[in-house]
């Protein structure tokens, strides 16, 4: 299985601008500058996007590991903050933080947490993050 995702760049890195799209046309052309990556501009930037993908990937693992311990959750909100700083080598992702709020009927805390770890490292983009990722689990009545 292959997915795409693309880029089209015209410009110098500073003043020059982007857009970013995919396959399933979900994002269409959406745009990109130096501006809304490195400072609070309009438009997308590819750590945000990481950051939606990794979240989605771990609300969906997450599911799965509640599916096999036979648990279903109302609700799985996950935001992941993807975290860039300026190293020795340049800009690098420091660490992930995936905060995660969930309402699962019948689970007691030490279950969710369990489940969630699990899904944490199984997730194939936590796997592709070469990074820290932590986490904060809070399960609702």
């Amino acid at each position: 299985m292959d997915r795409k995702g693309s880029a089209v760049w015209s410009g110098t890195i500073k003043e020059g601008k982007g857009t970013v799209s995919t396959e399933s046309g979900t994002l269409k052309e959406a745009p990109y500058s130096f501006t809304s990556r490195f400072e609070h501009g309009a438009g997308t930037n590819p750590e945000e996007l990481l950051g939606a993908a990794h979240a989605g990937c771990f609300s969906m693992a997450f599911s799965g590991q509640l599916g096999a311990a036979k648990l279903t959750a109302e609700r799985i909100a996950t935001t992941a903050t993807v975290t860039v700083e300026k190293t020795d080598s340049g800009f690098t992702i420091t660490k992930v933080h995936l905060a995660v709020e969930v309402k699962v009927p019948g689970a007691d805390n030490a279950t969710i947490q369990k489940l969630a770890n699990e899904a944490k490292t199984g997730c194939p983009v936590s796997k592709l993050f070469n990074t820290t990722i932590t986490m904060a689990v809070t399960l609702v009545p």
